[in-house]
């Protein structure tokens, strides 16, 4: 059965700590899916500029932790900034635990 990690991230990532690890996760045969509380697309952030951007799959609203088998969320400064402080965002994280 193929495993789903929910990669829990906001605008302000730094690219290269999603998608190295994103990469590496559906290599090794695991579904992934972009988690945010923005709708659409969120965008990177790459040797101090804003880079790509790159799309939601799900809206953090519309997710529960029980429909993931792992949480992955990727450095940065903004973007763990933002979710520290989305109560959404700390409610999923908790559920994992």
């Amino acid at each position: 059965m193929e495993k789903k990690i929910a990669i829990l991230t906001e605008e302000g990532f730094e690219e290269i700590e999603l998608t190295l690890p994103k990469e590496a996760m559906e290599k090794e045969g695991f579904k992934t899916e972009i988690i945010s509380t923005k709708s659409e697309k969120i965008k990177s952030w790459n040797d101090g500029n804003w880079s790509n951007e790159y799309k939601v799959d799900h809206v953090i609203e519309n997710v529960n932790a029980s429909d993931y088998d792992a949480l992955f969320i990727p450095g940065g400064v903004i973007n763990p900034d933002k979710l520290r402080r989305s109560e959404e965002a700390l409610s999923f994280i908790r559920d994992f635990f």
